[in-house]
């Protein structure tokens, strides 16, 4: 019989960390209260466990998922763990758990509070990293190109993609500062690490000679009968623009 429990599960933070949580949940048959990161867990009047990631559960579970409820919920799942969606963890265990009873059903089940949110969730992922791909601006620093961004979710595996394939024989890295993480290129070779305030050295004149163009083209092109800032926030959000080179100052 499954348990409502009050127990919180501290984990490690990591996707194979969550699957482990996920198998101790069917292996003490119960449902924890909640899912936090070990190094942010709060003071609790609940009683908490701290699960131990464990290579040999997690891949049970990773197993698990697309055997009996299909690949595409496994694909779902990854990327809904990359989101900034509060409690996703718990969410997700919700979810999985209902994969299992329902099988590859639980995709369609929109209606349910749970997959609807996961759901949503995945949208603003895929959107944000979607305007991403439009909005990073590299900058040349020492024969690297370099881009800042700071995304709600954690973008940088949707980004790795598009960038390696448009840059193939560039150097370059793009550091997500709300997750202090760091994607790194060198021709043909690929990597996603941990990074805490990485900062950028001040712009050459070259680059301050690029950026001015840059400015000039981005002015130049704009037809000023038909200046309309709603329909431009609504296409380019403004809590982008502090890292669009059109407007920002040259020497920054």
């Amino acid at each position: 019989m499954l348990n409502r429990s009050n127990v919180i599960y501290e984990y490690d933070g990591s996707f194979e960390g969550l699957l482990c949580c996920v198998f101790e949940s069917y292996e003490k048959k119960e449902i924890p209260s909640d899912i936090v990161l070990t190094d942010k867990h709060q003071v609790s009047f609940f009683p908490t466990r701290k699960i131990i990631t464990d290579t040999e559960k997690s891949n049970r579970v990773l197993t698990a998922i697309p055997k009996k409820i299909g690949n595409s919920t496994l694909e779902f799942v990854e990327l809904a763990f990359l989101t900034c969606l509060p409690k996703k963890e718990f969410y997700i265990l919700m979810f999985l758990r209902m994969g299992y009873s329902s099988g590859p059903s639980v995709m369609n089940m929109l209606s349910n509070d749970v997959v609807n949110t996961l759901f949503k969730a995945v949208k603003h992922l895929k959107n944000e990293s979607h305007l991403l791909k439009g909005f990073l601006r590299f900058s040349s620093f020492n024969e690297w190109l370099a881009a800042e961004i700071e995304p709600k979710n954690y973008v940088l595996p949707l980004l790795k993609q598009h960038f390696c394939e448009r840059y193939p024989e560039e150097n370059f890295l793009i550091y997500d500062k709300t997750h202090s993480m760091l994607l790194l290129y060198e021709p043909y070779k690929a990597s996603i690490i941990p990074a805490q305030n990485v900062e950028f050295n001040k712009p050459t004149e070259e680059e301050k000679h690029f950026r001015e163009l840059w400015k000039l083209y981005y002015n130049t092109v704009e037809i000023k009968g038909r200046r309309n800032p709603k329909c431009r926030m609504s296409h380019m959000p403004k809590r982008y623009w502090k890292y669009l080179t059109e407007f920002t100052t040259v020497d920054s």
